[in-house]
């Protein structure tokens, strides 16, 4: 991990990589700007680190809007973990995209694909499902939300920048 993780990230990344050992789902609910994207990066360096170089495949669900940023902080803080982004019309789909992925630590595709490609990314036993913005699933009958529980994952981590706000139901 190429940078320094603040004492409240550094105790983020121990609780996500404790509930990781045991493949308990989490949700890190900080307020925008305190580093939810660090903690995440510096979790599958962790890993890399804890696991002889190796890398659990990682499914990042974002909104269309920060698949680059996502792309750019993984570059900048882990540049040797290896990033496939999922999106756009010319998307490998079926076995050209198991070929692609396979060498992949990092699947970063957005949430309206989720549903779409669901023939594609629903196969793949992954080591991680993560959503940013998890509130974008709120709503649990939608066919998005339904597809992404439908993955299958050992982890799953839940980011957001908006925290419990009005009602329980919204945790889950």
């Amino acid at each position: 991990f190429e940078g320094q993780l603040r004492p409240y990230q550094l105790t983020g990344l121990r609780w996500l990589a404790f509930l990781s050992r045991f493949g308990i789902g989490a949700c890190l609910a900080d307020d925008m700007g305190l580093g939810k994207t660090i903690q995440l990066i510096a979790l599958l360096q962790h890993e890399r680190a804890q696991n002889g170089g190796i890398v659990g495949q990682t499914l990042l669900i974002v909104p269309t809007s920060v698949v680059g940023n996502w792309q750019r902080e993984i570059d900048k803080f882990s540049p040797e973990l290896r990033v496939h982004i999922h999106h756009g019309p010319s998307r490998p789909l079926g076995n050209d995209f198991y070929d692609i992925i396979s060498d992949c630590d990092v699947v970063i595709t957005t949430y309206g694909l989720v549903h779409r490609d669901r023939e594609t990314l629903g196969p793949t036993t992954w080591h991680r499902v993560c959503l940013d913005e998890a509130q974008y699933i709120k709503n649990p009958p939608t066919k998005q939300a339904q597809s992404i529980r439908n993955l299958d994952a050992w982890h799953r981590v839940a980011l957001t920048g908006t925290p419990v706000e009005n009602r329980l139901i919204e945790l889950w």
